[in-house]
């Protein structure tokens, strides 16, 4: 039987993270609101939660840490344990702490980042509020900013990104307690809990993204916990505590990205039924009424956000560019399915060239044979073109085949023979089939593109738990264990290349977190642009100029200048923002340009003095 004092040290880090995520939003939401995001206020706002952590332990009567016998529980834990149990936890925590030594070490270098999530920060931290502001950038406006808001309350408190790593590391740590935890309330034992936490931990887009500033590691960690909270209340009902935990991780997934919807609404739908079926007609109103509880706990997180863009853009999911350019735009049942080919296709990609090469040639003839174009653009994003290769330890499209694969085949088994793996059966099917529906929701909504194995890190999150399940059971038999034990060790092999060789950072070779400098490694992803940068940050130092002029494009680097011109106002001399005109020449004191010189020069005055340096321009009075 499922019930809440299952795994209670990983049930309290879900609780913790969804206390403190929740407590950032909300925090940074209403000092923005009085244009106070400042680094005092952010102090203030952390000492007031230290000292209201401080009263309830005191006035709970929690006992102090005793490391020694912790110590001692954790030596009798390993003595006792089998063989494969050690392997994967050495593993695991292995892969967590060189992760971590990456995610410090390493400056954030995510292409992303330098495009939006970054710049975003350093513009609420200019303008000392959340509202939007002129840019060329829509995706710095429109975009779920969650993951920003956690980032927000680290670059105000420290003045840097020294520490924005940390928070996709510690994402992935929750990932993996989650998933785990989800294993043990299906009554699976230690090493079924281990072999699921050993699917996450081992994934290649987790393992690279672990020391990144991507978003996705956040959304799964969002997703994953909610999962777990909503197995609690599926054997009894809910309360008004439980309630509230749902939907801070239903409004957290939310404000992070608009992916973690299709995930976590499975999930409540899963939680309702099961409400549903624990009562009577009469508690529909309960049932009714907890659930409009989840929606505005969540809504407290997510709306003000959405507002936001309502108010700028006419539509609470932002600007026409973005809604027209990732959603699907036909939803007819053969375009769903081509879609849902190509994402499998590229998410189980392997070096095994030939293979790939058939796989994506028989899913190109299934596409014509029902009368879609594989390359249509209703279903395709921008100007990519099916298929990539996707094996590679990219941390924007690296494949999962490993997992992928023993999470297909654990949801197949678990829902042909559920019996096996649990005594909650039907829970178990039901479980699964949410995680279908997931998938299926996310095959009909979000068109296929290059880097879109990313996008679903958190329905492999969700279903790593039966993967771990159906692992387990493998193993009691002779034969599966070989195979399974040949199975692990290359999973563990193929983790251990991604984070020594990944990219953009690694521990060895060239690019080496070890070896490369901070501003190299900051352009490891176009380091061809690293001579133009520093080009230009020296003609500004020595003209004086204070407020700079941004001409740039959607894609384009903006942050690398707030990072190597410190101190300098940066202005955008276009924008795609109604309402929120760019600035005038007159009004700047030089002009930066990046990317298509063509814009530049329609923009710069005439009688400016206009210099080129390859990928970026420089202009002055």
């Amino acid at each position: 039987m499922i019930r809440e004092s299952t795994a209670p040290l990983r049930l309290r880090a879900v609780h913790a993270a969804l206390l403190l995520g929740a407590y950032a939003v909300v925090t940074i939401e209403a000092l923005s609101a009085f244009d106070a995001l400042n680094r005092w206020s952010i102090a203030v706002v952390w000492l007031v939660f230290a000292a209201a952590f401080a009263g309830w332990w005191v006035r709970r009567g929690r006992p102090r840490p005793n490391p020694a016998r912790r110590w001692a529980d954790a030596r009798a834990w390993w003595v006792a344990a089998s063989k494969i149990e050690r392997f994967l936890v050495s593993v695991i925590g292995g892969l967590l702490l060189t992760e971590l030594v990456m995610a410090i070490l390493a400056e954030p270098n995510n292409y992303d980042s330098q495009t939006y999530h970054l710049s975003r920060i350093e513009h609420w931290v200019a303008d000392g509020n959340l509202e939007a502001y002129p840019t060329a950038i829509q995706r710095q406006i429109s975009l779920a900013p969650g993951a920003e808001y956690l980032l927000a309350h680290l670059r105000l408190l420290t003045g840097g990104d020294a520490l924005y790593n940390l928070v996709q590391w510690s994402a992935g740590v929750l990932c993996v307690f989650a998933a785990s935890r989800i294993v043990a309330q299906f009554g699976g034992g230690r090493r079924a809990q281990l072999l699921a936490a050993f699917v996450v931990a081992t994934t290649p887009m987790v393992t690279l993204q672990a020391s990144s500033t991507q978003v996705d590691l956040i959304v799964a960690g969002w997703v994953a916990s909610v999962a777990t909270l909503v197995l609690d209340d599926t054997r009894r009902k809910a309360t008004l505590r439980t309630v509230a935990w749902i939907g801070l991780g239903f409004g957290l997934a939310a404000v992070t990205k608009a992916t973690g919807l299709l995930g976590t609404a499975p999930m409540l739908l899963l939680w309702g039924i099961a409400q549903l079926r624990l009562g009577r007609v009469r508690d529909l109103a309960r049932v009714a009424g907890t659930s409009v509880a989840i929606l505005a706990i969540a809504a407290v997180l997510c709306a003000p956000f959405y507002y936001r863009n309502y108010q700028v853009f006419g539509s609470p999911l932002g600007s026409s560019r973005l809604t027209d350019s990732v959603p699907m735009q036909r939803h007819d049942p053969a375009a769903i399915l081509v879609n849902g080919l190509r994402i499998g296709q590229t998410a189980l990609d392997t070096p095994v060239a030939p293979l790939s090469d058939a796989v994506a040639a028989a899913i190109e003839g299934v596409s014509r044979a029902v009368g879609v174009d594989p390359q249509d653009r209703d279903i395709t994003f921008g100007v990519t073109t099916f298929p990539v290769v996707a094996w590679y330890p990219d941390e924007d499209r690296v494949s999962l085949p490993i997992q992928g694969v023993l999470a297909l085949l654990g949801m197949l088994f678990g829902l042909i023979r559920p019996n096996r793996f649990t005594q909650s059966r039907r829970l178990l099917q039901a479980y699964i089939s949410m995680i279908a529906m997931a998938g299926l929701l996310y095959a009909a909504t979000v068109k296929w593109q290059p880097w879109g194995n990313r996008l679903i890190v958190f329905a492999l999150v969700l279903a790593a738990p039966v993967a771990g399940l159906w692992l387990d059971k493998a193993m009691a038999r002779r034969w599966p264990m070989r195979l399974t034990v040949v199975t692990i060790v290359v999973a563990a092999l193929s983790a251990t290349l991604a984070v020594g060789y990944g990219f953009p950072r690694r521990l060895v070779g060239k690019g080496s977190v070890f070896t490369t400098s901070p501003v190299d490694t900051r352009f490891l992803r176009r380091p061809q642009w690293t001579g133009d940068f520093r080009w230009a940050r020296d003609q500004i130092e020595a003209s004086g100029a204070r407020r700079i002029g941004l001409v740039q494009q959607n894609d384009n680097w903006e942050y690398p200048w707030w990072v190597l011109l410190p101190g300098r106002e940066f202005v955008a001399m276009q924008s795609v923002v109604p309402q929120r005109p760019p600035a005038r020449p007159d009004e700047v004191d030089a002009i930066v340009c990046t990317g298509d010189l063509v814009v530049c020069r329609k923009i710069v005055p005439k009688d400016w003095t206009l210099t080129t340096h390859g990928y970026v321009a420089y202009a002055h009075r």
